[in-house]
This record gives C-alpha cells, structure tokens and sequence, in this order.
C-alpha cells in the first residue's frame, strides 16, 4: 500500500529521523511529539493487535502549523513507539492541512476519517478555510488516501448551518452501517453535533442533528466522542468560548460530557446530566476506545491553547494525558488511571493513622515529583486540608480542601510558572462526610488530581525545577490520613523512528 509517498509526507518523516532530540527532558510518562508540535489526539483506536493513537502534528516548529496526523502505538497505555508521520498535507483538498479525526478497524484495514481543509481566495481577495470530511485507509504505517474525497462537503450540510465550521468527525460502525458524527456550528453560531451514514465510506446521506450548543455551553463544540457505558449514552465535546454558567464549568476552552438516551428511531440525543470532564487547566478534546477486555479508555490533549507552557528551547510543545479508564455511576462519569500504571511501580510507602499538624510540616519520606500517590483523609467536624508537592519553603503547588464549602483549590500560582492569570481554580464538591481522597499522578512536569476515587478529575502542568520534590500537609481541626505512595520508574524508551 501507498508505494508512492508524496513529497510533503516524505519531507515531514525523513525530518523525523534526522533530528537529533535523544536528549530532549521530556516527560517519563506521558506522550509528547517526537519533535515539534502536538494538539488533539485523533484516530484512538484497537488495529490488529496493537492500540493507535495519532496526534494534531506540526513537526517543522513548536508552534502551530500546517498539521499532519503524528502516530505512535502501544502495549500497555503507558509507553508508546513512535511511528512515521501517518499523513501530510499534500491534496488540493487538504492543503492546509490535515486536522482532527478517528479511526475504525474494518475487514483487516485500518480506516482513518478526517477533516480535510483547504484556503480559497473570496472575490473580495479575502482567505478561506473549508473544511470537509476525508477518508484514509491503510495498513497501520501507511495510509491512502481515497481517490473520491472528499466524502462529506459544505453541499452535506443540512440548512440553517454555517458552511465554514464542520470537523472532527467521529466514525463506527454499527449493523453492518458506518456512522459519524462530526461538528458543525448554526447560522445562530453556537454548536450542534451531526450524524451521517453510509454503507460503501464512499456516499453519505445526513441522518440527524443529534444535539445543539443552543448557546448554552460555549459556542462551537468541538472533537465528539459517542459512546455507551453501563446503562448511560454518553456524548463529549469541547466547547469553544466557555463562560461559567454553573459551578464547575469555567471561562475559555473546555471539555464536557452529556450524559442521557441515544434515540436510535431519529438519532436524537436525550439530555440528563451535563457536567465538565475535567476541572483542570490543561485538558482539551478527548477521545475514547473501547478496550478489548471491555475497558473505555479516554485521552486529551494536556495543554492550553490559551495559555501554552512549552516552548522552542524545549525542543517539542504540547503532551497527552495519562490514559484513564471511565466508569459510569448514575449518569456520571467517574475517571481513574488505567491500572498498567501498577507495572511501573518501583517502591511503595504507606503510612496510616497519620494525625495532620496545625503548622505547614515537610515529609522527607514522601519527596518525590514521579509518583503515584492517594492521600486518604478522615475528620471530625469542620476542617481544613492542605497538601503542597514539587514544594519547597517558597515554591509550590497547592490543593486545599475546605470542609464548611465543600471546596477543593488547585493552586499553582508559586510553581515557578512566571504566569500572572490561568493558576488558580476551585472545584466545587457536593457535601461530603467524614472522609474522602485525593489522587495525584505526578510525572516531571504535570500533576493529574483525581478526587473522591474519580468523581472529580483535574489535568494541570507545572514547570516547576526538578529538584524541587517536598510534600508538605497542614490542618486545622481534627484529621487524620492514610498514605499510600508509588514511586514511579522502569519505563522503556520510546523506539526512535
């Protein structure tokens, strides 16, 4: 397949293999790109024996650029082999570059669905950007591109809709029929996810308008994942232009998920529970797969776009998250580390029973900044909670927890950021008893909360030096906490290309 490689796809992977980055700092645990820029994670999905995961690439800058489609496999979830760029902007139709998509495994080919945009010149002399709906397939190194893309075009679009907001297209199949739902934005310029079938990839008829923004949650909704978990259909998306509405929903780029009732007789879909997946800062445009051990295991792009914390003299910018694993309780999606974390535990700690100090008190025991570690809090009465980690006696970052409001504050206005806005956020908690838990997993430069055994989940990055590694804890009232620390290591480096 694909024995005739266009020159950009040829440029982009032989820039790949001739870049000296062997001594790049990354990350031990988390994806980045082999070299240059990453957003959006695109195609997550089982092929043969392997899991696939391709990314929004520009390989030729830390900065945001024409985009590829970066590829790289796994094991595990947890360390990744880098593959060669899996496509190039190099069509008339995808010009400008080849943006966010999915993936499908089907009769032993690995089928790639993806938002082709190209510029035309207006009359007026103006630029534009059109975006359509692609398909590749491939092998699972090399993808081809279909000779009769695009498949999906502005002429798709059903009426009342803008024609220049239309991508992400999210494809599976379902009897013997290929779906996908892909985003669009109304003449009223807020969001509205819409689905199409076909039976050949080839012609697409347009089936429903599954759901609409109607302006409440952000403007266009980006990059939609659908899928079924327990009894609960479950549709995420990352609206653009957020403004709090309700506690837990923030100002900018964010990421929610809808929770309710696929209606198959018109694929319309029945809202009950809309909330944030994530109350972090650095979590944008999820996707999914369904595991073949029946996991659902999801993904993001661990960066922002308003407020990026990598740069040229890193070599690379932008990271993914650390897989984790969904669970569904009564229309709510709990979230938690995929559990191939535990093969890479190295040394363990635990302390019990631990009676929290009313005055700031480093615990030498626990210093660590690549760790997976759960602190299990009980008191009496009214309390207050605090934990810093990558501390020392002036650089920090803090979680408090306050009982009288039911809050948690993730704070990283002294981790060394340099930043003055995009630091501080609290995370609004239903009332709790006597007891709860906070989870963090810590690689060199982020810190994943997980609250509550994934109730609540917080996706955050620090550039905080290295070497400073202290965990502190102060209290007021009477606390108590359990301690169950992971240290992290062990983790096979990624093949190069």
């Amino acid at each position: 397949m694909n024995e005739i490689i266009s020159d950009n796809l040829s440029r982009a992977r032989n820039f790949e293999t001739e870049l000296d980055n062997k001594e790049l700092d990354r990350p031990l645990f988390h994806l980045t790109p082999i070299v240059g820029w990453m957003n959006d994670p695109n195609g997550f999905s089982l092929f043969k024996d392997k899991v696939h995961l391709f990314f929004q690439y520009h390989p030729y800058s830390t900065k945001w650029g024409p985009m590829h489609w970066g590829h790289v496999v796994t094991d595990d979830f947890v360390t990744w082999k880098y593959l060669p760029t899996a496509l190039a902007p190099d069509t008339d139709y995808d010009n400008f570059g080849c943006f966010s998509g999915t993936a499908i495994e089907f009769e032993d080919k690995h089928i790639l669905a993806y938002t082709s945009v190209k510029t035309i010149t207006e009359e007026n002399g103006n630029k534009k950007e059109i975006q359509n709906q692609s398909i590749c397939i491939g092998d699972g190194l090399n993808y081809e591109k279909c000779k009769f893309n695009p498949v999906l075009t502005e002429d798709d679009l059903p009426e009342g809709s803008n024609k220049y907001d239309f991508r992400d297209p999210k494809i599976w199949i379902e009897d013997d029929v290929f779906y996908m739902a892909v985003a669009s934005r109304s003449i009223d310029g807020s969001g509205q996810i819409l689905i199409y079938n076909s039976t050949d990839l080839k012609n697409w008829d347009f089936v429903s308008t599954i759901d609409r923004c109607r302006n409440r949650f952000g403007k266009m909704w980006e990059c939609p994942d659908l899928f079924h978990l327990d009894d609960c259909d479950y549709l995420l998306t990352s609206p653009q232009e957020m403004k709090s509405s309700k506690p837990n929903m923030y100002d900018g780029f964010g990421t929610i998920y809808i929770s309710g009732k696929m209606n198959k007789s018109d694929y319309s879909f029945e809202e009950k529970i809309i909330e944030s997946i994530d109350l972090g800062f650095d979590f944008y445009a999820p996707q999914t797969l369904l595991n073949r051990d029946g996991r659902r295991i999801m993904i993001a792009w661990m960066q922002s776009w308003e407020n990026p914390l990598f740069s040229s003299s890193d070599g690379f910018c932008g990271m993914m998250s650390f897989p984790r694993e969904l669970h569904s309780k009564n229309g709510r999606l709990l979230q938690t580390p995929v559990k191939e974390i535990e093969r890479y535990y190295i040394e363990s700690t635990s302390i019990h029973e631990q009676k929290v100090p009313d005055t700031l008190t480093r615990y030498d025991a626990l210093s660590s900044r690549l760790m997976d570690i759960t602190f299990d809090i009980k008191h009496e009465g009214s309390c207050s909670f605090e934990l810093r980690v990558a501390a020392d006696e002036t650089v920090f970052t803090s979680i408090v927890y306050s009982s009288e409001d039911s809050t948690v504050t993730f704070d990283r206005t002294k981790s060394g950021l340099n930043q003055t806005e995009h630091n501080c956020r609290t995370i609004q908690l239903p009332k709790l008893d006597s007891r709860f838990n906070l989870r963090l997993l810590m690689d060199k430069y982020s810190i994943e909360l997980f609250i509550n055994d994934g109730e609540f989940a917080s996706t955050n990055i620090i550039r905080t030096p290295m070497e400073i590694d202290g965990i502190y804890m102060k209290g007021e009232g009477n606390i108590e906490v359990d301690i169950e620390q992971h240290l992290l290591g062990n983790f096979k480096t990624c093949p190069e290309i």
